[in-house]
């Protein structure tokens, strides 16, 4: 019963620094969240999901980071906007977490996507735009980390009352 715990405190705090990570760009979120599946079914001895359901989360995990990174490209490619307002509001995202929690991510990635366009695309004749499109990619990235790792959390949920019960 004691590995039992000890896993599902762990899957746990996996799985709040997997949603934590949905939000800050330094961690792979869905990928945490989904490593507290991994350690709760090795504590019970691979018999709490099937392999099925591991490989599935596995793919929505990994397919949630590859449209989050390909999205907020898009989007601002759509726009007109250039490379300089993604890694803008990249660079801007993460000090915005910094200095200013919890709205900072949101207003930090605005702030850098505008600023990236103004300083590196001097040309673009609507930096604003190109700056919205950019910030609508990396939110919708975000959200969509935020219900893949939710998911997990479910599934994570009903997996340690299946390990205990």
């Amino acid at each position: 019963m004691v590995i039992e715990i000890v896993a599902i405190v762990a899957g746990g705090v996996l799985l709040l620094a997997g949603i934590a990570g949905c939000i800050l760009p330094v961690l792979p979120g869905p990928l945490l969240a989904l490593a507290a599946l991994f350690v709760l079914s090795l504590a019970g001895g691979w018999g709490v999901f099937s392999a099925a359901t591991l490989i599935l989360w596995s793919v929505v995990a990994l397919g949630s980071l590859l449209v989050d990174a390909i999205l907020p490209a898009r989007a601002a490619g759509r726009a007109g906007a250039n490379r300089g307002g993604v890694w803008g509001s990249v660079v801007g995202m993460l000090l915005g977490t910094v200095l200013f929690p919890p709205l900072g991510v949101f207003l930090g990635a605005f702030i850098g996507a505008l600023a990236g366009e103004i300083i590196f695309h001097r040309d673009n004749r609507r930096p604003l735009i190109s700056a919205l499109a950019v910030f609508r990619g990396t939110v919708g990235g975000m959200v969509l980390k935020l219900a893949v790792s939710g998911a997990i959390g479910v599934v994570f949920v009903r997996g340690a009352i299946r390990l205990v019960g």
